[in-house]
This record gives structure tokens, sequence and C-alpha cells, in this order.
């Protein structure tokens, strides 16, 4: 774990300078294993959204200097991407910009929802506006009112897509 943290925090200093340069900023960075490979991955950002020349020009001069520095013994793929539509809300800014949208809170466990029907349904996942939140908790307009969420039960936050 400390490795991965390791790579995950040198990788930071490199990406840091490029994307201030670039009037980028760094919305996650990750050095995950998955299916046998280990992959390198940063998510940009900017206002008004990043495009695909964004991010093979970060792409290219990151690689460069991850080559250069050369900290990384295993062999990655590295990648460089917009957080997306969907994206994770991790950070309190990520919440601060969400406030007043639509939001999918991902649970650990199913919890039994009595909205009006005449049976219970019981879901892991709440979708809702995004009202308020703190270190503890996140609380969602949730079929024409306030529901509180402990964000200990929480294993994952995103952002809606109203279809």
């Amino acid at each position: 774990m400390a490795e991965k943290q390791t790579t995950v925090s040198k990788t930071e200093a490199l990406i840091i300078p490029l994307l201030d340069a670039a009037g980028f900023e760094l919305y996650d960075l990750e050095y995950v294993r998955e299916a046998g490979n280990w992959f390198l991955r940063a998510y940009i950002d900017k206002e008004g959204g990043i495009t695909l020349n964004d991010c093979e020009k970060i792409n290219r001069e990151l690689s460069d200097l991850l080559d250069k520095e050369d900290f990384i013994e295993e062999s990655y793929i590295l990648e460089v991407s917009s957080p997306g539509i969907d994206r994770k809300l991790k950070k309190d800014k990520d919440f601060e910009r969400a406030l007043g949208e639509l939001i999918d809170i991902h649970l650990y466990k199913s919890v039994k929802l009595d909205i009006g029907r005449k049976k219970p349904m019981t879901t892991k996942v709440l979708s809702g506006i995004l009202k308020a939140f703190d270190e503890n908790s996140i609380t969602i307009e949730y079929n024409g009112s306030d529901m509180t969420v402990d964000r200990k039960d929480v294993s994952i936050v995103r952002m809606g897509i109203d279809f």
C-alpha cells in the first residue's frame, strides 16, 4: 500500500506543474492493479471541460517526465482522461460544485424505503438533489423530502445522469 501511495505522491508532484501551466486541475490520481495490469490514471479537468487534445497533451508531457524520473518499477499503462459526466465526488470541493445537482449515492448495504408504496422498496443506490454535506453526512432531496445519509454507510458518490 505504501508503494502505491508513494507512486501517486511522486506522480502528483510531476503532474501539478504541467496542469498549472495549462490552466487545468487535477481531479484525481490513482495507481491500481486491474486484470493483471497496473494502471496509472490521472483525471484532469478545467472550466468548460477537458478535450481529447488536452488529455493527449498532458499524457505526452507526463509520460516523458515519468520516463525521465523512472521511479515506477512495474510496467504500467498511463491513462489521462476527464473525470466524465458521472464523476466520483470525493473531496469537499467536488461536493461544493455539485450542490443543487443530481447525485447518486451508492451504499454498502441496502436500505428499506417506505416512499408511499404499498410495499417498501430496498435499494443500495439513492438518487437525489444534493442539498448539504459535511464530514459525517450527505443530505439529498429524495422523492420530495430531505434524506440524510451517514458517510460511513456510503461506498461511492457520483454525479447523477438524468435521462
